[in-house]
């Protein structure tokens, strides 16, 4: 797929459908873990070239949280789950039960909070995308890392390989009460991936 080959309503509908069957998996999970009702959405899922996302989440100095993996199996790449370092404290506050606000940097406890929430997200669009296509998909155990988004980036394309034109991103939304946190989901495929992603629906790009 090159930058000349649009994607039609189809394509962005299958992507939507992704998105909220993730969101069913995820919610559920995140209840069970936190033992409380965390309200979620997903405003937009779309493709995006790679300085699309650097904008996106605030240019290469961003500092962000990340929990990241390889993907192998039917469709190879790298799916990334970033929070900025705002949403990453919001988060924290959210789940600990904290007033918002509480939490100035990550110490161990919520490392673990974050990485966890990242682990629950990024297996419930990977289980999306599983029960929708059909495909086997087999994650990596999950990195966690808060660096800079330039060098989150650079160590995850490192590998070389990647198509960085059309970067597979889904917007989550997590609420309680009128908090308001934003993460996102990207994927990150091998050359030919796609093809296979959608050929699996008898979809052609």
């Amino acid at each position: 797929m090159t930058e000349n080959q649009a994607l039609t309503e189809s394509h962005l509908d299958v992507l939507k459908e992704i998105g909220n069957i993730g969101l069913g998996n995820a919610a559920t999970a995140l209840a069970t873990m936190v033992n409380k009702r965390i309200d979620m959405a997903v405003p937009q899922s779309k493709f995006l070239a790679l300085d699309e996302v650097m904008d996106l989440m605030g240019g290469l100095e961003e500092v962000v949280s990340c929990v990241s993996l390889r993907l192998e199996g039917d469709v190879p790449g790298q799916i990334l789950f970033l929070f900025n370092l705002e949403s990453t404290f919001n988060l924290v506050d959210m789940l600990m039960g904290m007033e918002q606000g509480t939490t100035k940097e990550l110490d161990e406890m919520g490392e673990s909070v974050v990485k966890e929430i990242g682990n629950v997200l990024t297996g419930s669009f990977l289980s999306a995308i599983g029960t929708l296509t059909g495909l086997n998909m087999i994650p990596t155990v999950p990195m966690f890392a808060t660096d800079m988004l330039g060098a989150v980036l650079s160590t995850s394309l490192i590998a070389g390989g990647y198509v960085e034109e059309h970067i597979l991103m889904i917007e989550t939304l997590l609420f309680e009460d009128q908090e308001k946190i934003r993460g996102h989901f990207f994927m990150i495929t091998e050359q030919g991936s796609l093809q296979t992603l959608f050929g699996s629906l008898g979809m052609t790009i």
